[in-house]
């Protein structure tokens, strides 16, 4: 089920020796491009005719009418309305901890403030159509909520009945989404990004997706912002040994490969032994899934098992890998994190269950994959915010200025940048303004 890499005794780098995802073979580029060109020229009777396509129903009227939201929150059973409204304020407070208020900076007489400027209209997209995931509706609404706001709209695919999960629906009625639209794949990005006869066009589109979303995403970026780096399809990495149960570190592999097909899971330890219990453990637990289809073809395409020669090995081999998730698992867990430098979200010690991230913990579960951590994080607040300078220059400031300004505009060869001062030193001079 696993490939096993043995990197015992390898000397110099590393990196050669790892598989490494081949995101230009996998992307369907030319599909994708024909989609997003479908939509972009026929608007909503395209959304339509793809729904239908894609998803095998026919939706004339795809909105859902913020009073159906409503409906579902009540209809809700206590449980999981308190699950939901528990995990609704951890991430809330939170995202509100992570926003940065304005700040003012003051240099001889030149103010500047950096103000925070919230995005217009934001996008969501969550996946859909054979699961559901309210989980990610908290996740990519609460930021747009904290970051401040107004418009958020979200787009998710309709299930076999052409309808949305109740849950779903309720969890987009409890972040205060008012806008909802039951519109999944490459034609959703496309509906947000160019909009249509009945959808306006957001500012900025987030969300995780297939190999599909995530390079329809890409595809459309300049014409509308991209929150987070290339959110495809779920990966994890586990770096374990004895101190953990074989069980523990197995079904943690689980847990993400379930989301599949596609992704990544890679179980790395400096044991040999314990490997081997992982992998019989693994085998039990996926044979007893309700998933087992989809989590057996993301195992046997992308899992491996990596041997390293000790825990520095270990970490070596996950930065270079920079996975979704990353859990340390190990004897002396805390000392290891502060030597990851690229992965989405690091789970310390045998208690920090990836599931903890995916649901409450505070973060956003929608971060970068296939290497994308090398240069990108989370999403966050300031994936909906913008920051606008207001510059206020005083007579005093202008002064301490003027010279450099001048010198500077010259050296450069551009006359009017030189003029514009030159001009108010003449006009302070002769009284014209003061």
């Amino acid at each position: 089920m696993l490939r096993r890499i043995d990197l015992r005794g390898e000397k110099g780098p590393l990196k050669d020796r790892l598989p490494r995802p081949n995101l230009e073979g996998e992307a369907p580029l030319s599909a994708v491009r024909e989609l997003l060109r479908e939509v972009r020229e026929g608007g909503d009777v395209a959304i339509r005719t793809l729904t239908h396509r894609f998803d095998g129903v026919d939706i004339d009227a795809p909105l859902v009418e913020e009073r159906d939201l409503r409906k579902a929150w009540q209809s809700l059973d206590v449980e999981t309305a308190e699950a939901l409204q528990a995990a609704h304020d951890r991430i809330l407070h939170f995202q509100q901890e992570e926003a940065q208020p304005p700040r003012t900076v003051t240099q001889e007489g030149i103010t500047v403030t950096s103000v925070p400027q919230p995005m217009e209209r934001v996008g969501l997209y969550v996946p859909g159509g054979l699961a559901a995931y309210p989980s990610t509706v908290l996740m990519t609404s609460l930021p747009a909520r904290a970051a401040g706001v107004e418009q958020i709209m979200l787009c998710t695919p309709p299930n076999p009945t052409g309808d949305v999960e109740t849950v779903v629906l309720a969890s987009a009625y409890l972040c205060g989404v008012a806008e909802l639209y039951k519109i999944g794949g490459v034609q959703a990005i496309a509906a947000m990004a160019y909009g249509t006869e009945s959808i306006e066009p957001v500012d900025v589109i987030a969300g995780p997706g297939n190999i599909w979303v995530a390079t329809a995403k890409q595809e459309v970026a300049g014409v509308v912002g991209i929150a987070s780096a290339f959110a495809g399809p779920s990966e994890i990495v586990v770096i374990a040994d004895k101190s953990c149960p074989s069980s523990s570190a197995a079904v943690d592999l689980v847990l993400q490969a379930e989301h599949g097909p596609g992704g990544r899971a890679w179980l790395i330890t400096w044991e040999e032994d314990y490997a081997d219990e992982v992998v019989v453990a693994l085998e039990q637990i996926v044979a007893l899934s309700p998933r087992h289809s989809e989590t057996l073809a993301t195992l046997t395409a992308d899992g491996y098992v990596c041997l390293v020669e000790n825990p520095e090995a270990a970490i070596e081999v996950a930065n270079q890998i920079a996975p979704e998730h990353l859990q340390l698992m190990c004897l002396d867990a805390p000392k290891y994190a502060s030597a990851i430098k690229n992965a989405g979200a690091v789970f310390v010690g045998v208690w920090g269950s990836a599931s903890i991230g995916d649901y409450l913990a505070g973060p956003s579960h929608v971060l970068p994959t296939s290497g994308t951590a090398r240069f990108s994080g989370a999403l966050t607040v300031d994936d909906f915010q913008k920051r606008m300078h207001i510059i206020d220059v005083s007579k005093p400031g202008f002064d301490a200025a003027l010279n450099s300004v001048n010198r500077l505009a010259t050296a450069e060869g551009l006359w009017a940048h030189a003029v514009s001062v030159r001009e108010r030193e003449r006009w302070a001079t002769d009284g014209v303004i003061s």
